[in-house]
């Protein structure tokens, strides 16, 4: 993406540092600072810029205003492009798998614990290529996510379907030269699992989802045969699509390295009877590509894929920059010779809904 504004800049900045998973701190230093110079007229901005005066203004740092500089005077930009260069996701197999993937099936936005909007988000997921991008932000339960209550989710789908109205609009073109290629935004919720295994929704609100995710988020330590049994309850249920982040462990991300000591221990349970409840109740076991997370362990992805389980690889994105670890997870499905006709991602978008539509009337 090429810069053309100092905003322009800033905003790159942002995403690079969201796809290297850089601390928050950073990335809202970054944010606060273009809300900054947003509000400042663009002849002023440019004085300061000339007179290497920008870090004068309270809340602007020696990066941002490199960053910012560059792009007002039309100097090489130093900064934007170590970084680019630095935080460039380029896994060594999975290419292939990449350029057939269709759509991510896991993505939060500002309505529950994401960075961005939503229609941000959808156009940083068309950017990459993809033909569609499922929200999945959080359910009620999970207050430390600003989860969505059903009346905030009914609110959110009135959103998407505008959006939508508009992606839709650009599609068929006004005139010559404006068409561009078919995208959407699916409706769908990353649904908290409760501990008895059932949902945080009500199955008629889950019924008017396109694609539900079903995770735990609390109380993963508990026994393994009452986490078994939790897990079981909820990718039986027909609403559900794709079981999330499985074992829900946490490691500590290296760099490019996906491997490292881990900061939360997996929940404990039988893969054996989670695996085969999946497979038997078309339920997606999802790779998870979060750098911190790569959930499932080798292990158990070999084993969801000996009961036949289907594979959702998903971003689990919660910024524009964030989508792109799908790398990593094509990187992984092949390491693990997964057969493309198992991937709910390589679906069309109608193919997908059409999916779970079928499977919730079962």
């Amino acid at each position: 993406m090429k810069a053309t504004s100092p905003l322009d800049a800033i905003d790159r900045v942002i995403y690079c540092l969201d796809r290297s998973l850089a601390p928050v701190q950073k990335i809202r230093a970054f944010s606060r600072g273009r809300a900054i110079l947003a509000a400042i007229e663009p002849e002023r901005l440019h004085q300061l810029a000339e007179s290497n005066s920008l870090t004068t203004l309270e809340g602007i740092g020696k990066s941002l205003a490199s960053v910012a500089s560059a792009a007002l005077l039309g100097q090489p930009n130093t900064y934007l492009a170590e970084l680019e260069a630095k935080t460039t996701i380029e896994p060594e197999q999975g290419l292939q798998l990449r350029q057939q993937y269709r759509g991510d099936c896991h993505s939060h936005s500002t309505w529950s614990d994401g960075g961005s909007s939503i229609l941000t988000m959808a156009l940083a997921a068309r950017e990459l290529g993809h033909s569609y991008l499922v929200l999945t932000d959080h359910s009620a339960r999970l207050t430390i996510a600003h989860g969505l209550s059903e009346d905030r989710l009914e609110e959110q789908l009135t959103e998407i379907q505008s959006i939508n109205a508009g992606f839709a609009a650009q599609s068929t073109g006004q005139a010559a030269g404006q068409r561009t290629k078919s995208f959407r935004v699916l409706s769908g919720m990353e649904v908290d699992i409760l501990e008895d295994g059932t949902l945080d929704l009500s199955d008629e609100m889950l019924a008017k989802l396109d694609i539900v995710v079903a995770s735990a988020h609390s109380k993963l330590a508990q026994p393994s045969d009452i986490m078994t049994k939790r897990l079981v309850r909820a990718v039986a249920n027909p609403h559900v699509d794709i079981l999330g982040h499985c074992t829900n462990r946490k490691v500590i991300p290296d760099q490019r390295a996906r491997g490292g000591s881990g900061i939360r221990k997996q929940s404990t349970f039988d893969p054996d009877y989670v695996f085969a409840a999946c497979a038997k109740y078309n339920t997606a076991v999802e790779i998870n590509c979060r750098p911190e997370r790569q959930d499932p362990p080798d292990d158990l992805l070999d084993l969801a894929l000996n009961w036949n389980c289907e594979i959702a690889i998903n971003s689990d994105a919660h910024a524009p920059g964030q989508l792109e670890w799908i790398n990593y997870g094509c990187e992984k499905a092949e390491q693990h010779h997964i057969d493309p006709d198992r991937i709910l991602n390589l679906l069309s978008p109608e193919e997908l809904v059409a999916r779970g539509r079928q499977d919730s009337s079962l």
